[in-house]
């Protein structure tokens, strides 16, 4: 092992911390500046928090066409009950278990986009997943994604009024490819626990006063450590201080979503913040298993946007939630649904310009058996990027991409 490679190996194990896309040694120069909480960003800077629904959501029974013949005929097991939908026009309605979104709904603070996807689409997991991250097919993929690139244009400027982390990823998966660019240093943090430093007091004088060689191996762990457990110290001090985040759901997204707004109400300067709820590939007995996934969703997405209510901060924080496909039409044989194409994308936060944004695809239309798309997720991603984070598109999704011309208004004027 080469001696970077050891220093690297130490710091992260000590720190809890994993840091993705930049050079190991320039995270470690610069990891102690990247997680200050000093000089933070007034409280007009925005907010993306994204939300990754992994294994392909469907859809369908998600915002539910519940007066659609056709609906019901290909899903004759699987269509749900339109007396207990959540109903949004005469022909739309929301999966029952959404509830929790009913204030956000009332209020305009919820908009869905339908008929999302891209053109060919792939219904391999990896491969779509890495096509939203990355906005590139296979064969011109450079290894960076859509929001590690807007934040290395970003970094120029930003980083110079503030020093905290422009992106966090908060969860025990690899870094997102969303992330990933060379230029950006991204922590990932799997939980409070493991951000709290295992090391004893022993460990911490030792990497202080372990050698003045500073040339040597030990010299350069040492200084390394003393950069890391720096940076993880002033970490944690925001997310040990008063937690007035409110109740949280005790599931997974509950507390990453509770993590999120203690750090977003501490005054923490990160911009980008992305999480994941795993399990949305329902090719068996899906009601009871999507009916769940839905639950915890919406309940951790309602107790977060009630947090920064109290704290004032929902008007700057938006919620995207996505998936990498949506579910074919027709049920299976194992109550389930398999892999599909166009879906539904969610945002909550701000006051919204509409509650719904483009129409349901055809049933009966079909591509493969299919929905066919009709909105590029490159479109909402540069809105996003353009018109809430007041970015450039550009560099994020590449000059190959041209923005449709077609208005895609999401937030109002």
């Amino acid at each position: 092992m080469k001696r970077r490679e050891f220093g690297i190996g130490t710091v992260a194990a000590a720190t809890g911390l994993a840091i993705g896309a930049a050079t190991p040694g320039r995270w470690m120069q610069t990891l102690a500046n990247e997680l200050s909480l000093t000089d933070a960003p007034g409280s007009n800077d925005r907010i993306l928090v994204v939300v990754q629904w992994s294994g392909g959501n469907d859809g369908l029974n998600t915002v539910v066409p519940y007066r659609n013949e056709d609906y019901a005929k290909a899903r004759p097991k699987l269509n749900i009950d339109p007396s207990s939908v959540i109903k949004l026009d005469d022909d739309l309605g929301l999966h029952p278990s959404l509830k929790s979104l009913d204030t956000m709904l009332e209020s305009g603070r919820l908009s869905i986009i339908q008929g999302v996807g891209y053109p060919s689409p792939n219904r391999s997991h990896f491969e779509s997943m890495d096509i939203w991250h990355s906005c590139t097919y296979k064969h011109d993929r450079a290894g960076s994604g859509w929001l590690g690139r807007y934040l290395s244009e970003t970094n120029t400027t930003a980083a110079k009024q503030a020093s905290d982390a422009l992106g966090l990823h908060i969860g025990s998966e690899p870094l997102p490819l969303a992330l990933n660019e060379r230029s950006v240093q991204i922590p990932s943090i799997a939980s409070i626990e493991q951000m709290r430093l295992k090391g004893s007091k022993w460990q911490r004088e030792s990497t202080s006063t372990a050698t003045s060689d500073d040339s040597g191996l030990l010299g350069f762990v040492s200084t390394s450590a003393q950069a890391a457990l720096a940076a993880s110290e002033r970490l944690e001090s925001a997310l040990s201080t008063p937690d007035a985040s409110g109740d949280f759901p005790e599931t997974s997204l509950g507390e990453k979503l509770r993590i999120i707004s203690r750090l977003i109400h501490a005054g923490l300067g990160t911009r980008i913040y992305y999480v994941t709820l795993d399990g949305f590939d329902t090719h068996a007995n899906q009601l009871d298993v999507h009916a769940s996934l839905l639950r915890q969703w919406s309940d951790a997405v309602a107790a977060f946007s009630r947090s920064l209510e109290r704290g004032g901060q929902r008007d700057r924080v938006l919620v995207m939630t996505f998936s990498e496909f949506g579910r074919r039409v027709a049920e299976n044989a194992s109550l389930g649904t398999d892999h599909g194409a166009a879906a539904p994308m969610f945002f909550t936060g701000p006051v919204f310009a509409s509650q719904r944004i483009g129409e349901l695809p055809s049933l009966t239309d079909l591509d493969d058996g299919d929905l066919k798309f009709h909105t590029d997720f490159r479109d909402i991603y540069s809105v996003v990027i353009d018109d809430w984070l007041g970015g450039s598109s550009s560099k994020a999704l590449g000059p190959a991409f041209q923005r449709s011309k077609a208005t895609l208004s999401l937030f109002r004027s």
